[in-house]
């Protein structure tokens, strides 16, 4: 609904942000904190008795309309971000893993975590409707333009911050196979949160030389609503950070199973130098084949803050003679917060209640089924193959976004030392190849750096952390 928004995004995408955290890292054979977070059942294969999670980051942005090459060029934003007729998506998401503690204890292992997440996404924003409120008079074609959308556009920016507790059982491990099972509870935060829903819009919008009018408007379903920082403002991206942690109001849990076809071990010979000194293997797991499936994030929370408001509403505009009698989409050019978009259309008289609106209201988190497999193929070469599938609706504008995606990892792993490139294709931004290395406990990475450099990727990532393993 406003240029700030289309800006501020892309502009973190040109810095340099896959919609997998941690792409490539999270199924590695060096096991600890941040593979539990994929699949709580990993938690039985750390690689150590004992992790301390410092710290971990992850950037991530994806949209379908905007490569590399467009922000060299003299082109604006708006222009770009609504060309052709292809609805805009776009996603912005921010996770921060914060301190957490995961020990193994005999056939058991345990599990603390904390976790800040931020997200910003446009869905199914209709190219017409943007690029008569962004550029108006200046870049469209003069005359009428039909608009008729089947599916809900949505404005929609969420933060929240999450405390885990995770524990693994080891159900089989004999000289071959081992299989654990796990689960996490998560205790949920909610920040800040804001939501524009324009639903099965229908109308016709008209550009003369002073402006684009929207009228012939008739029961189309709008939602707005707000709570926390993103009341005041949902493109500022201060109004994101100031308010990650708000009061315990949700529970949220995954669950998890994980399968290793072990490898052989050689038993030591009498005359094998037992002192030799072993710590080299300390970050391995030996495997011939490591696989899991979990399902993660069943569960909502509530926004229960001081400023909160949802409402539904019907949107309502007269197939006016003289078009320029419609609803001025000019109005919405330097609008700051929703309660602004909501107080210029109940002022032009365009909007009726659906129903009384709401202090408290309830979001889904982005349940997502998961399954990976990560096969030896000679020593030190591994290849993992990953797949997430959202089992949640992004339409629905009490729910948080998700995407499908498919990746395979190649990876060279020398217990100390490790190196991959995941390859991935995503729901939004399409193919993506990037790069990732560690070294101990600390990893550097990116989904999408690899493509781009060399072609016109339209997703960006990049990720940074520090873990230490003991005992």
């Amino acid at each position: 609904m406003k240029k700030a928004i289309v800006f501020v995004l892309l502009t973190w995408c040109s810095v340099g942000y896959s919609q997998e955290h941690y792409a490539g890292l999270i199924t590695s054979s060096r096991v600890g904190i941040l593979n539990a977070g994929i699949n709580p059942a990993e938690l039985n294969n750390m690689s150590n008795k004992m992790e301390v999670n410092i710290f971990g980051i992850s950037f991530n942005v994806a949209n379908n309309k905007i490569g590399y090459s467009d922000l060299t060029s003299d082109t604006d934003f708006e222009e770009l971000i609504f060309k052709g007729s292809e609805a805009v998506n776009a996603r912005f998401d921010m996770e921060i893993n914060g301190i957490g503690v995961a020990m193994k204890y005999k056939k058991w292992a345990f599990a603390i975590t904390s976790k800040a997440t931020g997200k910003l996404d446009l869905v199914d924003i209709d190219t017409k409707m943007g690029d008569a409120i962004t550029n108006s008079s200046l870049n469209s074609l003069l005359g009428p333009t039909t608009i008729n959308t089947n599916y809900n556009q949505r404005i929609n920016g969420t933060t929240w911050g999450e405390v885990g507790f995770s524990a693994s059982k080891n159900i089989l491990d004999s000289e071959v196979h081992k299989f654990n099972v796990g689960a996490t509870f998560k205790l949920l935060f909610p920040g800040s949160y804001a939501n524009l829903g324009l639903d099965k819009l229908t109308g016709t919008i008209t550009t003369t030389t002073t402006g684009a009018y929207l009228d012939n408007v008739s029961n189309t379903s709008l939602n707005i609503a707000y709570s926390g920082g993103l009341a005041d403002s949902f493109s500022n991206f201060d109004d994101y950070s100031k308010s990650i942690f708000g009061s315990l109001n949700g529970f949220s849990g995954d669950i998890g199973f994980n399968y290793q076809w072990k490898e052989a071990t050689k038993k030591e010979n009498d005359n094998e130098d037992k002192s030799e000194d072993k710590s080299k293997d300390k970050y391995k797991n030996k495997y011939k084949l490591n696989a899991g499936l979990s399902i993660r994030n069943i569960g909502s929370m509530t926004f229960k803050d001081d400023n909160n408001y949802s409402t539904d509403y019907v949107l309502n505009i007269p197939d006016y003679i003289n078009p320029t009698d419609g609803l001025d989409l000019s109005l919405f050019e330097n609008i700051e917060s929703l309660d602004e978009v909501e107080a210029i259309l109940i002022s032009e008289g365009y909007l009726n209640k659906t129903q009384a609106s709401k202090k408290d209201f309830k979001v889904k988190l982005p349940t997502t089924f998961n399954a990976y497999a990560d096969i030896k193929l000679i020593s030190k070469f591994f290849v993992t193959g990953f797949i997430q599938q959202k089992i949640t609706d992004d339409a629905q504008n009490d729910q948080i976004t998700a995407q499908n995606i498919i990746s395979l990892t190649p990876r060279f792993n020398t217990g100390y030392f490790e190196i991959y490139a995941p390859l991935s294709n995503s729901e939004i931004a399409g193919f993506n190849a990037g790069i990732g290395f560690r070294i101990g406990g600390f990893y550097l990475g990116s989904g999408s750096i690899v493509s781009a450099l060399v072609s016109d990727s339209k997703q960006a990532d990049i990720y940074t952390g520090f873990r230490w393993s003991f005992l």
